[in-house]
């Protein structure tokens, strides 16, 4: 009895916020949009989007409005990109445990936002066991194409090292720059110049299934758990905002964050050069 009575007092408590913050921070598409133009996105861009739906409980709509808003954002001439990575703690741990990718079946375990996309119509996915792109727009089948033949999953070849023949953006949406998946493209294109490999030396071998159902081998290194721990974006942040490259609104009580693929690279190729990278000292 007591049990029902605290889960039904949580219950109230939980939709009482969700209507407050409604009433006192509701925004709706037409805001979300706003601020997406705000922050520099334009039709025809390529924007990669990181979110958290939890982060949108002032929004007046449903998540799949939200994708729509995104979709609205860029256009025809655009594409809007999603990880979805179907794993939730590290890829090493992911693929020890045998785990067979299925491009179409597997579910992203990194926000609700990214399945819902995945699973829209017209979304192209790319095949790489651990790090596969959700895409819709121009040129999705060459954004996605080439994936499983990368070195690294992150790195030449893949989705994210493609927004920089797009000059793509990435945007925030509720979320921190800590989980920037492009900096391990940053990462595999200064690995010979840094004092350390973020990347494991083995190469693991996967097994992927691929649209049409057929089943192949994913060679890739991973990131080194223990150089991951210590990542950080505290260096980045101060060097894009003083180079202009940080763009940032709100919609309601949402923050919006958008930055530049190349101007995010670059930013890091000059923290490098002044022997300055983002990880935490090793105890």
């Amino acid at each position: 009895m007591r049990q029902r009575l605290l889960h039904s007092l949580l219950s109230w408590r939980k939709s009482w916020r969700a209507k407050w913050e409604r009433w006192r921070h509701g925004f709706c598409a037409d805001d979300l949009l706003a601020a997406l133009r705000c922050c520099g996105v334009s039709e025809g861009d390529f924007v990669m989007v990181h979110s958290a739906l939890d982060r949108f409980g002032a929004f007046k709509g449903t998540p799949t409005d939200v994708i729509d808003v995104l979709k609205r954002a860029v256009g025809q001439a655009g594409a809007i990109m999603m990880p979805t990575s179907p794993f939730t703690r590290t890829a090493v741990e992911y693929v020890s445990a045998g785990a067979m990718f299925d491009v179409q079946r597997t579910p992203s375990r990194v926000g609700l936002l990214t399945e819902l996309f995945r699973r829209s119509g017209g979304v192209l996915r790319s095949l790489h066991p651990t790090h596969p792109v959700a895409v819709w727009g121009r040129d999705a089948a060459e954004l996605v194409e080439g994936h499983a033949g990368a070195e690294t999953p992150c790195g030449p070849g893949t989705p994210y090292a493609k927004l920089l023949d797009h000059d793509g953006k990435i945007a925030f949406l509720g979320v921190p720059i800590d989980v920037l998946t492009f900096f391990h493209t940053i990462e595999a294109l200064l690995e010979r110049d840094m004092p350390f490999s973020p990347f494991t030396q083995q190469v693991y071998e996967v097994r992927c299934r691929d649209g049409s159902g057929h089943e192949a081998v994913v060679r890739t290194r991973l990131f080194e758990p223990s150089v991951s721990r210590r990542r950080t974006m505290a260096p980045l942040v101060p060097e894009l905002r003083r180079n202009g490259a940080w763009r940032e609104s709100r919609a309601g009580n949402l923050t919006v964050i958008v930055i530049p693929a190349r101007a995010t690279l670059e930013a890091a190729q000059r923290l490098a050069a002044r022997g300055v990278y983002c990880y935490e000292r090793d105890e």
